[in-house]
């Protein structure tokens, strides 16, 4: 595995023409952001060696490279999920060539249901930690070099950039809330009891997906930001039906705000 990611790096490092140290993945419904990126160039996941292909509505399956916030990035858009039949060495392989071709800070977003009563459909948690509730851990197996075999998670999400995101957002007026992250392996949607399982455990969102990204970016030594688009709510007295179109809808209503604050957190930094 590690040689195919090798491999993978180097065949992006012989056909780039920037060099960035910020990458960003796009979640569900959160690919327009990609638009907002200058001077840019593209590679299909499909034509990447060794690259997995997404095959979740929503998600293009493109690496874009070029310029946000006035600095050289890297974005996926479109990420891999376990539920799709894929192992976590390929969930988390764009990371480990991430960390390969430089990066320094990785910028993660995803839509979320949201268990916390405070929250409102469209709003945006700034994530400060998460619960692992995937069933297979992406860094089983052979430890690779880029870390310890059992390397330390007490600040999965970097604090001096979630101090500067709440800064941004106060100075924005952009009404942001702070909150744990729970990734499960989907593709089911919560049962309302789950969703309150949830809720007591300590989560305030819960998603498919994220975490064993931010396992592997912070193995690698990258520090990780996260941002969660509450798309549905759960775990109230009335439940309520939802469907991958709404998630995507309130994903899309969310962007222009999560944007502002993925390019002025780069352009500060």
């Amino acid at each position: 595995m590690y040689e195919k990611i090798q491999e993978t790096a180097s065949w992006l490092r012989e056909r780039m023409s920037t060099n960035p140290e910020t990458a960003i993945v796009l979640g569900t419904g959160l690919g327009q952001l990609a638009s907002e990126i200058t001077d840019s160039y593209e590679f299909s996941y499909s034509d990447i060696p060794n690259f997995p292909v997404s095959t979740v509505e929503g998600h293009s399956g493109k690496l874009i490279f070029g310029k946000l916030g006035g600095k050289d990035i890297m974005a996926m858009q479109g990420r891999f999920h376990y539920y799709e039949g894929y192992d976590m060495k390929q969930v988390t392989f764009p990371v480990r060539v991430m960390h390969e071709l430089g990066i320094k800070t990785l910028f993660v977003s995803n839509a979320s249901g949201g268990m916390n009563p405070e929250f409102k459909i469209g709003e945006l948690m700034i994530i400060t930690d998460h619960i692992n509730f995937f069933p297979e851990h992406p860094l089983r197996g052979k430890n690779f070099p880029t870390g310890p075999r059992f390397p330390d998670m007490h600040e999965p999400y970097d604090h001096a950039l979630i101090a500067l995101a709440d800064k941004i957002a106060a100075e924005k007026n952009i009404r942001v809330k702070h909150g744990v992250y729970v990734g499960v392996q989907g593709p089911t949607f919560e049962t309302p009891a789950e969703y309150k399982m949830y809720r007591i455990l300590g989560g305030d969102a819960v998603g498919m997906s994220t975490v064993p990204e931010v396992i592997v970016a912070r193995h690698s030594g990258i520090r990780v930001f996260g941002i969660s688009v509450i798309t549905d709510l759960g775990g109230f007295d009335v439940p309520v039906e939802v469907s991958h179109e709404e998630v995507q809808e309130a994903a899309n209503s969310a962007q222009p705000r999560m944007t502002e604050i993925f390019r002025e957190i780069i352009k500060r930094s």
